[in-house]
């Protein structure tokens, strides 16, 4: 019986740790310590959750995620399965048909997927922290009740537009006219992540009677129907299957009913969203790092130079032990920011760090594990090269790293003049 019929709790109830499995490099263990000194412990619900996503990735994922990649088809079958298992309503309550678990759990998830497949991560990551969340947070009770148990079951691949992608908060070129019941609703959005994909896109635009303000209203829309059009899909260095697009919206009518929150709630819904997403955004680094990882060792391990593996050589030793030592540290901050959110306690300031230290860390590790597999690191004989476009793809853009260092920044200076 599929995980979702019966409940994702109940399942992994049942189901138990897996026994005598062998913990692969940089693998979390059940009782983590935070940088800043929060004490995370797993619960055997979280535990199970990520033990049976690792599963499900290991034997139905990777087995084609180097085919995803070079073709950058959408994984359709394998995000049907995800929702049947409960893994895209991972955090939606079960009254609306979720599995209702904590923010620890999902970032546990998404981790082990982007393991496998970054790519299959972030189709994920986008349904749930940008699309499912702000609903669950802003919606009223009609929105939910009426979207969320489609979401939760992948019935409807949730998406998110961007005004621009590297200035996500910069006020969209899109209009919305209030007419009689409904807006009507023109302009372009740069991206729309899950596009064309996506079934519910969380879209953003300017009332007509305010253009010249900053003022936004944040809207549900569903994407079948007349005047969304995909103008052109997006051509990543990476990710390659996760989609992204360029959506005109010509004379789209949504129901004021479809609106998200207050008419003046649009920045808001959109700095809160990106905010709670963060976790998500560095659990795909943390598992694009930790296969960086995990590729290095088995190669080194294999690998003979001069009558030795190269992992008998110091030198590869002193690079797999930094690299172990950075994985742990930004799954930590990870696994942090995930905690404090959970608790509902402030955490602007970890989130941004856990965001920037994994983006650092996937980047950095991949990179390594290229140089460690020699000229076969360039090839696509090896899952490497992928692992370091996939990391530039999850890479904070400039504009945001100057943000989020701001951010940090901010709560040092606060902690001082305290």
């Amino acid at each position: 019986m599929p995980l979702r019929d019966r409940g994702v709790r109940r399942h992994l109830r049942h189901r138990g740790p897996r026994r005598g499995a062998a913990r692969l490099p940089g693998e979390a263990d059940t009782r983590l310590e935070g940088a800043l000194g929060v004490r995370v412990d797993l619960t055997d619900t979280q535990r199970q959750l990520r033990d049976a996503v690792r599963d499900f990735a290991e034997r139905r994922v990777r087995p084609v995620a180097a085919d995803l990649d070079r073709t950058g088809r959408f994984p359709r079958d394998i995000v049907a399965e995800l929702g049947r298992l409960g893994v895209l309503g991972c955090c939606i309550p079960e009254v609306w048909g979720g599995a209702g678990l904590d923010a620890v759990a999902y970032v546990l998830a998404l981790e082990e997927l982007a393991r496998v497949s970054a790519a299959t991560a972030a189709i994920v990551a986008t349904h749930a922290s940008l699309a499912a969340w702000p609903l669950l947070a802003f919606g009223s009770d009609e929105q939910r009740a009426r979207y969320l148990p489609a979401l939760a079951g992948g019935e409807r691949l949730g998406g998110w537009g961007f005004a621009e992608r590297a200035h996500p908060e910069e006020m969209p070129s899109i209009v919305a006219t209030p007419d009689a019941e409904q807006y009507v609703l023109d302009g372009r959005c740069a991206s729309v992540l899950n596009a064309p994909e996506a079934r519910l896109a969380i879209v953003f635009a300017a009332l007509e009677a305010k253009p010249d303000t900053d003022v936004l209203a944040a809207f549900l829309v569903e994407t079948d129907q007349p005047g969304w059009r995909v103008v052109r899909l997006e051509e990543r260095i990476g990710l390659h299957g996760a989609p992204g697009a360029e959506v005109v919206l010509t004379h789209v009518r949504v129901a004021r009913a479809n609106r998200l929150g207050a008419d003046t709630a649009g920045g808001a819904i959109a700095r809160q969203t990106l905010e709670a997403a963060g976790p998500g955004v560095a659990a795909q680094s943390v598992g694009v790092a930790g296969a960086a990882l995990a590729d290095a060792l088995a190669y080194a391990r294999d690998r003979r130079a001069f009558g030795h593996a190269l992992v008998e050589f110091q030198a590869t030793q002193w690079r797999l032990a930094d690299m172990a030592t950075a994985l742990e540290a930004a799954r930590l901050l990870m696994l942090e920011a995930a905690f404090l959110q959970d608790l509902r306690l402030p955490h602007s300031s970890e989130v941004a760090m856990a965001r920037l230290f994994a983006a650092e860390t996937a980047m950095s590790l991949a990179t390594q594990a290229v140089q460690v597999h020699g000229g076969y690191g360039y090839t696509r004989e090896f899952a490497v090269e992928r692992y370091f476009r996939d990391a530039a793809a999850l890479g904070v853009p400039a504009e945001l790293v100057e943000r989020e260092k701001h951010a940090i920044a901010e709560r040092l200076l606060r902690g001082a003049a305290s």
